[in-house]
């Protein structure tokens, strides 16, 4: 009997655990059927006879249509069944009962207190170039800084390069400055320093105006052209910064002033039924402590809307996050893109077959708490609970994107496999047991047992176990390995 999983009762599908031969008996809810054909792991079976145009139904909601008549057994991917979207959805505000949300049994870590009141779970430097023309000087000056402070007994000198902040107009250049201002106010970084060049056009003058209000013992600005030597400039101002930084030590700050992301990549046809909802558990925990919760990819979230804005915790939250959803597909539109340019090659080897089964495996990662709040692209988080994060699904660009949001760390599931990182730390979790045992250089936790029925709270306790310590100091695979990148959405004329 092969190893199936039917994750709701109304579904007519189930995914393989495990390769089922062809003539394999196959049994589900209480159904059993022959497969007659082979089926590879992460992939559909077809529980019940599908007529064409009929639905396909996955995680109790349809995830397209039949095209063709399949048969119990059968395998159920992209040569069977099509996607049901199209461009704007229409939805009401309907509520759902508020969730239960598990108590955590920690009600503390260790993080820094800053100044503002506060907290972050990392005492590092950061520089943050204003444009791309920099990008050599702010490698070379953070090398130089690593050298010179290595003793100081801070968590580290990294440099955020990225290719932007000239040559944009209108909202690219407003993007550009929100994303970095951001960075810079991010309350991992015990200091920064922010790297212009002098003629571009996100100059630290027009910088300064976005960014607001900076504490000058924690924030410095240098404009290369305006020095003799940049990098002894940089690393002169850096110093007081640095002893600042090295002077703060880590002290029991409450739960509730944790902010985590929620982020999937490279997903496959386990990320719905092991890792995604298995870090929205962790995330009711936190939400329950009155932390906060931050989820983006807006494209993946249609042909999810009616589970997930059922969550949102009044009519206006609810207006403004169908509004986001439904801006990103007439974005789609507008560019003479279908709105199901979605899933990617890699998730549908991996299982995946339309955007809508994605999107609701991908929701699952934001738990069941309440949605307290929408936040525009660059928009820092403004209250606890979980907010809901315009931006793509672009990995680089979505972990940047949290990250400017104020998520301490993020929780990264993924099924394929991804090295890449932001600048906040890491946690990867992998969503099948031969990822987690080929790369454990990337992964951080395995979601598998769930696959051989552990219990998700069970895992999920001990999943937030890895937050706290990776919040009080441990380092993720991705720190270990060195790698950080930024990202910035771009759309417009350059």
């Amino acid at each position: 009997m092969a190893a199936v999983i039917r994750i709701h009762p109304a579904d007519n599908v189930a995914v393989a655990v495990e390769a089922i031969e062809a003539a394999g008996e196959v049994r589900a809810g209480g159904a059993t059927v022959t497969a007659v054909e082979a089926i590879p792991p992460g992939h559909k079976v077809a529980m019940a006879p599908v007529a064409a145009g009929d639905p396909v139904v996955k995680y109790g909601y349809p995830i397209g249509h039949a095209t063709a008549a399949i048969a119990p057994g059968a395998h159920v991917h992209t040569h069977n069944v099509a996607t049901n979207l199209a461009g704007r959805t229409a939805l009401k505000y309907a509520p759902a009962s508020p969730a239960d949300l598990p108590t955590p049994s920690a009600t503390t870590f260790e993080g820094f207190l800053r100044g503002d009141g506060r907290v972050g779970i990392r005492n590092e430097i950061w520089i943050v170039p204003t444009v791309g023309c920099v990008n050599g000087v702010a490698e070379a000056l953070a090398a130089a800084a690593r050298q010179r402070f290595a003793d100081a007994g801070i968590d580290g000198v990294y440099a955020f390069t990225h290719p932007l902040g000239c040559s944009q107009v209108g909202e690219d250049h407003r993007r550009t400055q929100r994303i970095l201002a951001g960075l810079v106010h991010h309350p991992n970084a015990a200091g920064v320093l922010v790297l212009g060049l002098g003629c571009e056009e996100n100059h630290l003058a027009s910088f300064a105006e976005v960014l607001g209000p900076a504490d000058p013992a924690r924030v410095a600005m240098v404009n290369s052209q305006d020095v003799d030597d940049e990098i002894a400039e940089g690393l002169r101002r850096l110093d007081p910064i640095v002893r600042r930084a090295a002077a703060m030590r880590r002290q029991s700050v409450p739960l509730s002033s944790l902010c985590i992301a929620l982020k999937c990549g490279g997903s496959d046809g386990f990320s719905g039924i092991t890792a995604n909802p298995l870090v929205g558990a962790v995330a009711d925990r936190i939400v329950a402590a009155g932390g906060s919760a931050l989820l983006t990819e807006v494209p993946e979230m249609f042909g999810a809307e009616a589970p997930l804005l059922g969550r949102c915790a009044g009519p206006e939250v609810f207006d403004a996050a169908l509004r986001m959803i439904n801006d990103f597909r007439a974005w789609f539109v507008a560019h003479g893109v279908s709105v199901d340019k979605n899933p990617s090659p890699g998730n549908r080897a991996g299982g995946i077959t339309t955007l809508e089964e994605k999107s609701l495996g991908c929701v699952t990662k934001g738990g069941r708490g309440p949605i307290t709040d929408v936040l525009t692209y660059g928009q820092r988080v403004r209250r606890p609970g979980v907010s809901l994060v315009d931006g793509p699904g672009d990995d680089m660009v979505a972990v940047t994107t949290l990250a400017a949001a104020g998520a301490h760390l993020v929780l990264f599931t993924t099924g394929r496999g991804t090295p890449l990182s932001g600048p906040a730390p890491t946690i990867k979790v992998a969503t099948n047991a031969r990822l987690a045992a080929a790369k454990g250089r990337w992964i951080d936790f395995d979601a598998a047992p769930i696959l051989a029925g552990e219990p998700i709270d069970t895992l999920a306790d001990a999943l937030l176990a890895d937050v706290l310590a990776v919040a009080g100091g441990r380092r993720t695979a991705n720190e270990r390995s060195g790698i950080r990148q930024i990202a910035i959405f771009t759309d417009g004329v350059t």
